[in-house]
């Protein structure tokens, strides 16, 4: 691909030169997510990471390369507004480089244009009443108005052998136990951390997830936290969404909405049934398996309620006719489907593999974005289900429908 310099005025843009040049920046956008990028020491001694901006925790989940040792960007805003995850690949073409000492994004070292990074929230820097890092427990984004809790960092699928080929999560556990520790983020200190970051404005919504537990642990470590959110919020209810596995017991979801959570979600990562058998073998034998999955999550919509459930995919393991079938069907029963730009992770079964092409995301995108305005999904629904709105789907969706505000909030 070959790029122009960019210069970001989006006050002097009419609505038809923003949406165009949103457009070129969501083909950017899903080119570093297939390609991932690299940054220079030089870029990194001034970047500020941990302090002003904000650094990756628990190892980013996403990176190709091995950065136990090293603070590394969580995400950077490209000119025009799009939040990029940082995905490190020391291999890429793309490369944040410095340019009169100011970070900027480059291509076979040509320069593209200036970039920004997150802004680190205050809360960042207080602890738990414990004494545990508020960040360790829940990492907020300005950009995605979210805060995302992961409430340990253990998934049960391992004692079986039978972990999903494209996770990393025991990996990451054990690469970065000796710099965070083993954890298990109790409700005290999640309900501590949400208090924090919806009292300084970062998120009004949050997502609690992690790996996969026995259900009846889940189930009352979820009642626990939501009563201790409402608690401290001071609220029946709030804008939080519980990411657990699809419940063999229907009627443990009525229990996840009455502990105060406003959506669930449970992903169901693929829907071509071999696939799923074969890439994701604890879910497949347990949680009753694709079909109970499926099943809850229609149950659980009318529950929740229409677009108030969500379930992700791993959009490039399967053919892309069966992710979006999936996503069709699912979508017309009421559940909030998107992706994640799959980026093979270091330590997962998948390690080395390559992502399909960045025409086949772009096409993906649009298409789940139509699938969303077809059915009827706000953006305020889109918001409150999903986990960040930075995905590829919300913006294409957003770049459609003029929902310009978040980006000139995101440049000031």
């Amino acid at each position: 691909m070959s790029y122009k310099t960019w210069t970001a005025d989006v006050s002097e843009l009419t609505k038809a030169e923003l949406k165009d040049k949103l457009w070129e920046e969501i083909r950017l956008k899903a080119d570093l997510g297939t390609e991932g990028v690299d940054i220079t020491k030089e870029a990194l001694l001034v970047a500020e990471l941990g302090t002003r901006h904000q650094e990756q925790v628990l190892g980013g989940g996403r990176n190709r390369e091995t950065s136990a040792k090293n603070v590394l960007p969580a995400c950077f805003y490209l000119p025009y507004g799009l939040k990029v995850t940082f995905t490190w690949n020391k291999n890429s073409l793309y490369k944040i480089a410095l340019d009169k000492n100011k970070p900027v994004l480059t291509y076979k070292e040509e320069k593209i244009g200036e970039i920004k990074y997150a802004k680190r929230p205050k809360y960042h820097s207080q602890s738990a009443s414990d004494g545990t890092p508020l960040y360790l427990i829940g990492n907020g984004s300005f950009y995605d108005k979210q805060i995302f809790i992961t409430y340990s960092n253990e998934c049960s699928y391992k004692e079986k052998g039978e972990d999903c080929l494209f996770c990393n999560i025991n990996y990451d556990r054990e690469l970065y136990t000796e710099k965070y520790g083993t954890y298990w983020r109790n409700p005290k200190q999640v309900g501590e951390a949400v208090k924090a970051a919806f009292t300084e404005g970062v998120a009004d919504h949050l997502t609690i997830s992690g790996g996969v537990i026995a259900e009846r642990r889940e189930l009352d470590y979820f009642v626990d936290a939501g009563e201790e959110i409402k608690r401290v919020l001071g609220a029946e209810e709030f804008n939080g969404t519980a990411t657990v596995a699809a419940p063999l017991d229907f009627n443990n979801i009525h229990k996840f909405k009455e502990a105060g959570f406003r959506t669930t979600a449970m992903n169901l990562e693929l829907w071509d049934k071999d696939f799923y058998k074969a890439v994701c073998p604890g879910k497949a034998g347990g949680s009753g398996g694709w079909d109970n999955w499926v099943n809850a999550l229609e149950y659980a919509v009318k529950v929740f309620g229409f677009g108030r459930v969500r379930s992700n995919f791993v959009a490039g393991i399967e053919p892309k006719t069966k992710t979006i079938e999936g996503i069709e069907y699912l979508s017309s029963k009421g559940v909030i489907c998107s992706f994640n730009i799959w980026a093979p992770n270091v330590g997962s079964a998948f390690e080395g593999h390559r992502s399909p092409e960045t025409s086949w995301y772009l096409d993906l995108g649009e298409k789940v974005a139509a699938v969303w305005k077809k059915n009827g999904f706000t953006f305020e629904k889109i918001h409150d289900a999903t986990a960040g709105d930075y995905r590829l789907p919300s913006d294409i969706y957003r770049t459609e429908n003029e929902v310009f505000d978040i980006y000139n909030d995101t440049l000031k």
